[in-house]
């Protein structure tokens, strides 16, 4: 191995081992009903990748959003707030038995509130629900790395109101 194959060897390492770091405090508001997020703050570290390509995706399932039925057909909605965002980050409901999940949304920092779970019934002998929050995190090496960029720190808020 001459020294530019050594040296370009070297730099895929490198450049497979820049990471990237997003944190995410959910936050859940309600209007008439009651809506929590549990399992606290979640960290997400994008540390592998592929040379010339993307970094590897990180996916995190340990939170959870827990509604309680309303007197009215209901929905959950979700935005974000994330000053300066670099890197990519999208949410999906798991296992939800009470309502219909929307697809992955994209997390965009100062997006509007977009529809996450809809048509949660108000009727029926259910109290409440516990589906699982499916955050990935996504970059590719032109975004660049948190060394370079700063951590991405998202404010995930989920609202449950009348449909």
């Amino acid at each position: 191995m001459n020294h530019r194959q050594s040296m370009n060897r070297l730099t895929a390492l490198f450049v497979g081992a820049a990471f990237l770091l997003i944190v995410v405090h959910s936050t859940g508001t309600a209007q008439v009903g009651t809506i929590q997020v549990r399992n606290g703050d979640q960290t997400l570290n994008i540390v592998a990748g592929t040379a010339g390509g993307s970094m590897t995706s990180v996916v995190n399932t340990t939170a959870q959003l827990r509604y309680w039925r309303k007197a009215a057909i209901a929905k959950v909605t979700v935005t974000t707030s994330c000053p300066g965002q670099s890197f990519s980050l999208s949410v999906v409901a798991t296992g939800v038995t009470r309502g219909v999940a929307a697809p992955a949304v994209n997390l965009v920092n100062g997006m509007l509130a977009v529809d996450f779970i809809t048509s949660i019934p108000s009727a029926g002998t259910w109290t409440s629900t516990t589906p699982t929050l499916r955050y990935t995190a996504s970059a590719t090496f032109a975004q660049g790395n948190s060394a370079e960029m700063g951590n991405d720190v998202h404010t995930v808020t989920y609202t449950l109101q009348v449909q």
